[in-house]
């Protein structure tokens, strides 16, 4: 048995002990919270009521020294081809300019090109915020629509909608899905001499992506005739497709290959989020993932946030068997969180083979999922609290509420929705048995014959865990700060899993089938073999359609 195989083995035995430990038995030790907790600047991740003790941290610590996570960290951060599978290195932290300034990639100093294709977007984000790039009949943008998929969409559609203290632009949309209810519902509902397009694609070929931006072309030329080109921009490399579409090359913004989608809010991809909030503030929120990014290669990992959030995420999925995270944002603005780090999360670690190309022999990326609250604790929270299934919950907010909304009744909001996001966490650690239900009963007047009836219902075991990540405020550079710690742990986590974090192959196996389906679909041309279940559904798809008149 080699080091590695010891340690899981050990994981599996601490797993067994911690299992007949309560939480509350844990949590009586008064220096409980400062020994379980770590704080960069005004972030903490508090993993006080997570079922570990100094037994299980240890060997967790071991296991990513032994699985090399110091070499394969400056693997990364040096630039080398970390996404193997694809010949592509990972350089997303470059687009913060966290690392080294001198970077040469294939003889191209990797900073300076980053620093100038952010510039040129910033300025264009800045002429149309200003009016310096104005409609073809001299007014200002009043709307822009972004239209992308996947991270062209998630990422600033997410970043733009957390950030909305900050937005005084014009109002963004955002397109993506191929339902044709989207585009038409947002563009019923806009005028196209006021609207800028902005379409991502890295390639222009994103066959969802396409459709849907020339839908959205026909409106613009129905309303503008042959000038609509002056309304359209893009992120892309495909420079001969973007002149096709009449896009100006000055209006093109391109991102390399050593950007994944899920990691490219960093890139031009965020074009709309400057539009929204300015060049100020887009360059805080890098700012602020830089900071992670120095605080990951550098600190300690006893300290180091990112690694100790990894290493509980190992713990619970394989050495306690927890098969789903519940990512619960107490936060308005981060509606759409849980969603991005699903992606990022699961679309790069859900992985069954290995670095070497063989099958994995242990679970791997968990299932995210996840809504904010208090509303969440209004639909499955029931689920979370007396369910027969354990989830890891991951508690999200900040101590104070956004800038620039400080009147008392605001105030009064926030400080309710904090105390439900605690009063959650302890309520999941520690639960209530049926002598406090009793009691609690008891002292609200109710008979003895109700206590009776009822409690059993009432009470519930507890010791269910959860992780808390507080900051001060939800900023811009706390936003940067909060992104980049999880892209960090998903990158741990690979390593220990010894999986690639970076591609997506999964993804492509659909994108194949659709484009050899349609003609099936839409001309009922079944001269492409098909199986006997799929040839059945198509039939039937058709059926309909007939019965429709």
């Amino acid at each position: 048995m080699n080091r590695i195989d010891e340690v899981w083995k050990k994981l599996k035995q601490h797993a067994f002990r911690m299992k007949s430990i309560s939480l509350s038995e844990l949590c009586s030790n008064e220096s409980r919270f400062q020994k379980y907790s770590v704080q960069f600047e005004q972030m903490l991740l508090d993993y006080s009521k997570e079922k570990v003790d100094d037994g299980v941290m240890q060997e967790l610590q071991s296991l990513a020294h032994l699985c090399e996570l110091e070499t394969e960290r400056e693997k990364l951060f040096g630039g080398e081809l970390v996404n193997f599978t694809e010949q592509r290195r990972v350089l997303h932290m470059a687009l913060r300019g966290g690392t080294d300034a001198n970077l040469t990639i294939n003889g191209k100093n990797v900073i300076r090109e980053v620093e100038s294709v952010l510039d040129k977007f910033l300025e264009f984000a800045e002429s149309v915020r200003t009016g310096g790039h104005l409609t073809v009949t001299g007014e200002r943008f009043t709307d822009v629509i972004n239209i992308g998929i996947g991270g062209s969409d998630l990422g600033p559609s997410m970043v733009t909608e957390a950030l909305a203290s900050w937005h005084d632009g014009p109002n963004l949309h955002f397109i993506s899905n191929i339902d044709g209810d989207q585009i038409f519902s947002i563009l019923k509902n806009l005028n196209c001499k006021t609207t800028l397009i902005i379409v991502s694609s890295k390639s222009m070929t994103t066959r969802e992506t396409i459709h849907n931006f020339e839908t959205a072309l026909d409106w613009l030329k129905n309303g503008l005739g042959e000038k609509f080109g002056h309304h359209l921009a893009a992120v892309s490399t495909n420079l001969k497709a973007t002149r096709e579409y009449r896009i100006d090359d000055s209006r093109v913004f391109p991102f390399w290959d050593w950007v994944g989608g899920r990691y490219s809010v960093w890139s031009a991809i965020g074009l709309p989020v400057a539009i929204a909030t300015g060049r100020k503030t887009f360059k805080e929120f890098l700012a602020g993932a830089r900071a992670m990014d120095k605080h990951f290669r550098t600190a300690p990992a006893t300290e180091n946030m990112p690694v100790l959030y990894a290493l509980l995420g190992i713990w619970r999925r394989n050495a306690m068997n927890w098969p789903t995270v519940a990512v619960i944002p107490y936060s308005h603005c981060l509606n759409k969180f849980p969603a991005y780090i699903q992606q990022l999360d699961m679309e790069s670690n859900g992985k069954n083979i290995t670095r070497q190309g063989v099958p994995v022999n242990h679970p791997t990326g968990p299932l995210i999922w996840g809504e904010p609250g208090t509303n969440s604790q209004h639909s499955f929270f029931q689920w979370l609290h007396q369910g027969t299934d354990i989830t890891p919950v991951d508690f999200i907010f900040a101590a104070n509420g956004n800038p620039g909304n400080e009147s008392r009744r605001y105030k009064s909001h926030h400080q309710q929705l904090i105390t439900n996001a605690v009063a959650q966490s302890s309520a999941l650690a520690f639960g209530q048995n049926r002598e406090q239900v009793a009691a609690s009963m008891q002292a609200a007047g109710c008979s003895d014959e109700e206590i009776k009836r009822l409690s059993p219902y009432r009470a519930f075991n507890g010791d269910r865990p959860s992780t808390v990540i507080l900051f001060d405020c939800l900023t811009p550079y706390q936003l940067g700060k909060l992104i980049a710690l999880y892209e960090h742990k998903v990158f741990v986590q690979g390593v220990i899993w010894n999986i690639n974090s970076y591609d997506q192959w999964g993804v492509e196996l659909g994108k194949r089938l659709a484009d050899e389906l349609s003609p099936a679909i839409t001309d009922r041309d079944f001269s492409q073999e098909i199986d006997a279940s799929t040839r059945g559904l198509i039939k039937a798809i058709h059926h309909f359609r007939d019965s429709s008149g």
